[in-house]
């Protein structure tokens, strides 16, 4: 049977899955700053008056509810809840008034300002967003009071705004946003928009703000990409190739069209690395499961990766040995060397990592007359919009792309190449050429996503250290080898210099260390064809470590406390400083740790790292029994991260970060075995478990500066301050990840 939906219809039963259509209105109120509202939905709303949308952030009913297009994705980080609390603290509106929507795809009105494109990524959402969703707020409460002052025919000064009352204390006069929307859409745009200053905040810094998207997930009302269920949709599940490059070289769908449910198999050509595979469309997801395990599929791998793991290190330590591109120098590195008194070496290695967030990847896709539409939890906006649209060989401006919640990403739903969306809609394609013009929903089963590439890349860091016959920090040299996530993406033009990847060197290349004498070298192969792409806190994943470990052993080789190095060596750095003084303090790090008990040993170990202009600092306290089973007791963290919005989801940021870093140094590892994924599930890519999450305290560093990212820099110091601490408990270092246990036994 074919089923088809003709526009009108889908936009109709699209309300089925809680997408809401906005309430937008066109009038002399529409405008604020050149932000326009997206023009079809704007036209769409034409002639309804009974609410207020003063730009394309917010709206206000006639009830009084203040809703927030939020311009980026909410998944679990509290976007939704920054950008909320930015509006209605300028606003003045009441906090239990308010909601947030995800906003459509539209560059020019919802692009990230710090990425110049519509993308969440980068710790970037309150920093790019801190001035333009607060102006956005006053506007909006310049035109209600404007609104106000004109029917009570008073002097708007005179007026007063709290918690979405408009008052008048000299006439008594009071009103709600939603009896005063249709009078301020007529109101002109302020020519001047006054924000207020920190001491007048009434929201922005206040811990007990609830966060805005929590009573959704805890009614079960949050709808995120497998909740969409339109009229008609069929399942996707598609066959991957077992290798990176293979293709599909012939398939027998027999038994998968033999299944219940199932009514195609349809070959596809997808986006760059997973190039190719075979979907089974189903009317559920289990047939769909079953079908596609069902599958004979024969696949063409003379152009598959077939490189192992320890073929790919062995390879990377021989390229270690040979000088790099230079990625930062100062002094003379190589003089240093020839006269220190102590030379310090060590190889670091790091494997792939999967992002292996909560929800798999998925996507929900209708074509038809020369459009697309996209269900999504929606991270890289622009970049999918245009993909597909390249894809399709349609203007960008006929995808549309709605916002949905995401269960985590970590960075994996920003595909600079768009592969899952892409292959979404690859399949749609050619579900519409078999007869079948319905919704499409594609479907990652955890294997799919365990084994679907775009990881996190693997690296080997070769790293001496030069001291001088006082124990002095002489020079500094790593050489960094490992793929580039910019290189082949639409990135490569602007963020690789000189042949230099910044994503591969950040947190070695710009050190704040006071070393006189530093060299920091890359080896960039161009022959690994593992499909790769950006991690929660990308390069600083590998880079804090090697720098947060090296410093610690540079003390231990100086016989100096490893604090009052690093407070020697970032002179100049007050940040840093501030926030390592914050942690330590709080860590009573200056008093030593309880002693362990029936052979236990117990360590405690510091790092202090800078990752999208915020400084995380961490002590970390550990236990290893005699049989060296380790057990991470204790973190505190400091953060300098500017303003707290909401120290709340900042904290939690930070407890988020360390449990996920955490994770990844005690379990984390891809492996790759004559180039197949050997990792398929949580049973042999384990994530952290309750019982391993340790004591967490967060401390803010008091600011009044912009705020800058907190999603990402909770993650680097973690492991770095945790190996430091099995150094100080056991006399080990930790120069592989993840740690192997058990450690050495007590002797």
């Amino acid at each position: 049977m074919i089923f088809n939906l003709d526009n009108e219809a889908r936009r109709e039963q699209a309300s089925v899955v809680n997408v809401s259509r906005r309430r937008f209105v066109q009038g002399a109120g529409v405008l604020v700053l050149g932000w326009q509202l997206p023009g079809a939905l704007a036209a769409a709303q034409a002639g309804k008056a009974d609410t207020f949308t003063p730009n394309a952030f917010l709206s206000i009913d006639a009830q009084g509810r203040v809703t927030v297009y939020a311009k980026h994705v909410e998944m679990g980080q509290g976007a939704y809840t920054g950008l909320a609390t930015l509006v209605a603290d300028e606003l003045d509106a009441d906090w239990a008034q308010v909601r947030v929507e995800g906003a459509p795809a539209d560059t020019a009105r919802y692009k990230n300002l710090a990425m110049g494109i519509q993308g969440t990524g980068g710790s970037t959402a309150m920093a790019n967003s801190f001035k333009q969703m607060r102006e956005a707020g006053a506007a909006a409460r310049a035109m209600l009071v404007g609104a106000a002052a004109r029917a009570w025919k008073v002097d708007p000064a005179t007026i007063a705004v709290r918690a979405g009352v408009v008052r008048h204390a000299a006439s008594g006069r009071q009103a709600g946003f939603g009896e005063l929307a249709e009078a301020a859409a007529t109101q002109p745009v302020p020519a001047k928009i006054r924000l207020k200053s920190p001491k007048e905040f009434a929201l922005i810094g206040k811990p007990s703000l609830r966060r805005a998207d929590s009573a959704d997930k805890v009614h079960g009302r949050a709808r995120f990409t497998q909740d969409v269920k339109l009229p008609g949709m069929l399942i996707a599940i598609a066959a991957h190739a077992p290798r990176f490059g293979a293709t599909v070289a012939g398939y027998d769908a027999s038994a998968a069209l033999a299944v219940p449910g199932v009514v195609a198999a349809i070959p596809f050509e997808g986006s760059a690395h997973r190039s190719a595979g075979v979907a089974v469309l189903a009317r559920n997801t289990w047939a769909a499961r079953t079908g596609r395990d069902a599958l004979k599929v024969q696949w063409d791998e003379s152009r598959a990766y077939t490189e192992g793991s320890d073929e790919l290190l062995a390879r990377y330590r021989q390229a270690a040995a040979r000088p790099g591109l230079p990625a930062a120098a100062r002094g003379n590195v190589e003089a240093a060397f020839a006269k220190a008194a102590r030379v310090i070496e060590a190889d670091y290695e790091f494997p792939f990592l999967a992002h292996a967030s909560m929800e798999p990847l998925n996507c929900v896709v209708q074509l038809g007359d020369g459009r697309c539409e996209i269900w999504n939890g929606e991270q890289f906006q622009t970049m999918d919009q245009k993909a597909v649209a390249d894809y399709l060989g349609i203007a960008s401006e006929r995808v549309t792309i709605n916002q949905l919640y995401a269960g985590g990403s970590f960075g994996r739903r920003a595909s600079p190449h768009a592969d899952y969306v892409v292959e979404a809609v690859a399949i749609a394609q050619g579900a519409r050429k078999a007869g079948f013009g319905v919704p499409v929903k594609m479907v990652w089963t955890r294997e799919d996503d365990m084994r679907g590439g775009y990881y996190r890349p693997a690296y080997l860091h070769r790293a001496r250290l030069a001291l001088d016959d006082r124990g002095r920090l002489q020079a500094w040299q790593v050489r960094v080898v490992g793929q580039s996530l910019i290189k082949g993406s639409v990135f490569e033009e602007f963020m690789i210099k000189n042949g230099i990847d910044a994503t591969s060197v950040e947190g070695l290349s710009d050190l704040p260390y006071g070393i006189p004498n530093l060299s920091v070298e890359l080896h960039t192969p161009d022959d690994v064809r593992v499909p790769v792409q950006w991690y929660r806190s990308v390069g600083h994943t590998h880079t804090a470590f090697t720098a947060e470990t090296l410093v610690d052993e540079a003390a231990q080789a100086a016989r100096r406390d490893p604090v009052a190095l690093r407070r020697e060596l970032l002179k100049g750095h007050p940040r840093h400083l501030a926030a390592l003084d914050t942690a330590v303090r709080a860590a009573q790090w200056d008093r030593p740790l309880a002693a362990g008990k029936n052979g236990v040993r117990r360590g405690r170990g510091v790092a202090v790292h800078e990752s999208f202009n915020s400084v995380v600092a961490q002590v970390v306290e550990v236990s290893v029994d005699a049989e060296g089973e380790l057990k991470v007791d204790r973190v505190v963290c400091a953060v300098a991260c500017g303003l707290a919005i909401n120290p709340d989801v900042v904290k939690a940021q930070m407890e988020g970060g360390i449990g996920f870093a955490l994770s990844t140094a005690l379990h984390g590892a891809i492996t790759l075995d004559k180039g197949a994924v050997v990792q398929s599930n949580f049973h042999d890519y384990p994530l952290l478990r309750i019982n391993e999450m340790p004591r967490v305290e967060v401390h803010i560093v008091p600011s009044q500066d912009d705020p800058t990212g907190v999603g990402e820099p909770g993650v680097p110091p973690l492991a770095p301050a945790l190996a430091n601490a099995i150094f100080a408990a056991t006399g080990e270092r930790v120069r592989t990840l993840p740690i192997r246990t058990p450690l050495r036994k007590a002797v």
